[in-house]
């Protein structure tokens, strides 16, 4: 409950297709839901009182009539002191028969917030592990027509088809879980019993297939990983079985099984074979297939995109794009999981950016630089942050200019600053850290890593580029004064656009210049909204660009003259970001005559709490960063005693000016 107080005062107080993989994969999450008019009241993280430990789905499906019967035990433990009850996510048009632990009935209710709560019967201790059994039936939620979490359909064909799609909350439209991404079960199993026509897949590896003689099969799939309940999924029709070997280690194969309607294989046969060198060059770059006990391979389905249930990706089509991007979810999304739908970036940012990584190994930079062009191109469309705000909504989520274009542009951007190889190297050490690997994390403990692994303070950039909104945009001049012979002086001078949030970005620069006796790149930083670099060069300069190899997402939108120094015209007193925040806010300033500066913190009755400007400071732009550390103080002059969540106020003070403004740091 906690978590979800906090939730909503993020959401009250923070300010606010061409074919392309990314694009096919969130159009069809979106058009589950938004297209079809399905909304959610409230988005919640689960029952947090609970641990889930284990799934298995013994599921009874009929085509005619569309219905499923269904028993799910659901291994978990208590996560507190002591519970007497829990509740499960389940959709409220089911009629559940019973709830058991061992042989004892439970009391339970089905309500119409979905929400299936359980008495436990008597009291579970901290770590006490219990089983559940839950009978239930009914018509699956559908969503109606072509859309929802569970689909029953015809193939172009003319076959039965049925499938699943259960991201973001879709689980509970068809069985009783923990509907978050925060808490993956250890391991799972999904039995499947359906007529004798279909072909029943699901995650991990086929253990058994058994003949029922009454005209159904049942397929029984085991899944020895740590998995994500959205992640759990079933598809089933007359599927032909395309299968070929991955060899991950001398004398080591895992299958690669692709389920495909029997008129789609010819056409599609071409892009399926893709799939073995894409699994080697991501295992190149992010280490490990990570599920080689188990298989890889693809379901088809009738939507128009993909989704990468773990070990059995759904399909829509096989374009090469999309087969790359969700088999790198098998790493990013899969394997580490965002632990909410604020970082689903960390799915979806991270497949867009390595779909266009396999691109540039397999064909070369060009088609890299071109793809990356698209990308960044959609990434100047987005709105608000990439930390998403509003998880009601499922396009909010999705966003495929924000989640997947800026995401992945994001980390373009930070390969630019810290180098290929800290950047690969960051990225398998994210893949493998305890606590992260087969588990859930957030975007703070990827910038952990990088930060480790770089040896660089990267804060700057994660919070202006996850938690802030917008782009840079410069004014760009340069000129050039002889010292002495061959000897000159570059001097050149950017200047920012003002922004919201943050007012202007932080950034190493690249400036590449060409003499007639030398050409050379350099990087400078730039840390003010307007700010200008002397650099001594062999030669008069006759070519000088910013930003030449388009590591940072941004607009050049003028250039200018260096004849004149331009100075901010106003004393003035910015917004702080993020807002609010923990640990850390940047607060912005701007001169227009040098002048004695003070900049203080106070609380909401008026004490001063830090002191982070006490200088007299020329004309221009400033930031200071403050920082709360892991005791609760501010790290400039701390005060005896914790700052507590709440509203306090910084104060601008120069000669003839006086500005004060609000801010919210939520522990």
């Amino acid at each position: 409950m906690k978590k979800v107080l906090l939730l909503l005062l993020l959401i009250i107080y923070t300010t606010i297709f061409s074919q392309s993989g990314e694009e096919l994969c969130s159009a069809s999450k979106i058009s589950f839901y938004e297209r079809l008019g399905k909304s959610f009241e409230f988005a919640y993280p689960g029952d947090s009182n609970i641990d889930i430990t284990y799934y298995k789905l013994d599921l009874n499906i009929t085509y005619s009539p569309q219905y499923l019967r269904g028993v799910v035990t659901v291994k978990c433990k208590s996560s507190v002191v002591q519970i007497n009850s829990l509740f499960l996510d389940l959709w409220s048009g089911f009629k559940v028969n019973s709830v058991k632990t061992g042989n004892q009935q439970l009391s339970f209710s089905l309500t119409s917030d979905n929400k299936l709560s359980i008495n436990l019967g008597r009291p579970y201790q901290l770590n006490e592990e219990f089983i559940l059994v839950i009978d239930y039936e009914g018509k699956p939620n559908t969503s109606g027509g072509i859309g929802g979490s569970f689909v029953f359909n015809v193939t172009p064909a003319g076959q039965p088809v049925i499938w699943t799609l259960s991201q973001p909350y879709g689980s509970q439209d068809w069985w009783p879980s923990k509907d978050t991404p925060a808490d993956k079960a250890d391991s799972s199993d999904v039995w499947i019993t359906a007529p004798s026509s279909f072909v029943s897949v699901s995650n991990g590896t086929l253990i058994e297939t058994r003949n029922n003689g009454n005209g159904t099969l049942t397929y029984k799939w085991k899944n020895n990983y740590p998995i994500a309940n959205y992640l759990i999924s079933i598809a089933m029709s007359n599927y032909y079985l395309y299968q070929t070997q991955f060899e991950y280690e001398p004398g080591k194969t895992f299958s690669i099984t692709h389920y495909v309607y029997p008129e789609s294989y010819a056409s599609q046969k071409a892009n399926l074979d893709r799939t073995n060198d894409m699994i080697r060059i991501y295992s190149e770059m992010f280490g490990p297939y990570p599920y080689p006990k188990e298989k890889y391979g693809h379901a088809q389905c009738g939507f128009g995109g993909g989704m990468e249930h773990q070990t059995i990706s759904s399909m829509g089509v096989f374009s090469e794009s999309l087969i790359a991007h969700e088999l790198a979810h098998q790493w990013f999304g899969d394997k580490v999981t965002c632990k909410d739908w604020q970082n689903i970036w960390l799915n979806e940012g991270f497949a867009t950016y390595s779909d266009k990584l396999y691109h540039q190994k397999k064909y070369g930079d060009v088609t890299f630089l071109s793809q990356m062009n698209s990308v960044m191109s959609s990434a100047k469309t987005a709105s608000g942050t990439i930390y998403v705000q509003n998880i009601n909504s499922v396009s909010e989520i999705f966003s495929p200019s924000r989640s997947y274009n800026k995401g992945a542009t994001v980390l373009h951007m930070l390969r630019g600053i810290i180098g290929d190889d800290n950047f690969f190297r960051t990225l398998k050490e994210y893949l493998a850290e305890p606590g992260l690997s087969y588990n859930v994390a957030v975007t703070q403990d990827f910038q952990r890593i990088a930060e480790r692994v770089s040896g660089q303070n990267l804060n700057y950039f994660f919070q202006q580029w996850i938690y802030g909104a917008g782009y840079p945009k410069y004014t760009f001049g340069w000129r050039a004064e002889q010292v002495t012979g061959n000897s000159y002086n570059l001097i050149v001078r950017v200047k920012q656009q003002s922004n919201s949030n943050p007012l202007f970005f932080t950034m190493p620069l690249q400036i590449y210049y060409s003499t007639p006796f030398e050409t050379k790149t350099i990087t400078v930083f730039n840390d003010q909204q307007e700010q200008g670099w002397v650099i001594p060069v062999n030669g008069n300069p006759n070519s000088v660009l910013l930003d030449p190899n388009n590591w940072i997402l941004k607009d050049i939108v003028g250039y200018t003259s260096l004849a004149e120094e331009v100075l901010p015209e106003k004393f003035q007193l910015f917004q702080n970001y993020p807002n609010p925040f923990n640990p850390i806010t940047v607060i912005s300033y701007q001169l227009s005559v040098g002048s004695h500066i003070k900049l203080k913190i106070y609380d909401a009755l008026g004490t001063e709490v830090a002191t982070l400007v006490d200088e007299y400071q020329q004309p221009g732009s400033y930031k200071y960063e403050w920082r709360i550390d892991s005791r609760g103080l501010p790290s400039s002059e701390a005060r005896n005693g914790e700052l507590t969540s709440g509203i306090y106020f910084y104060k601008l003070t120069a000669v003839n000016f006086s500005q004060t403004k609000k801010m919210i740091y939520l522990k």
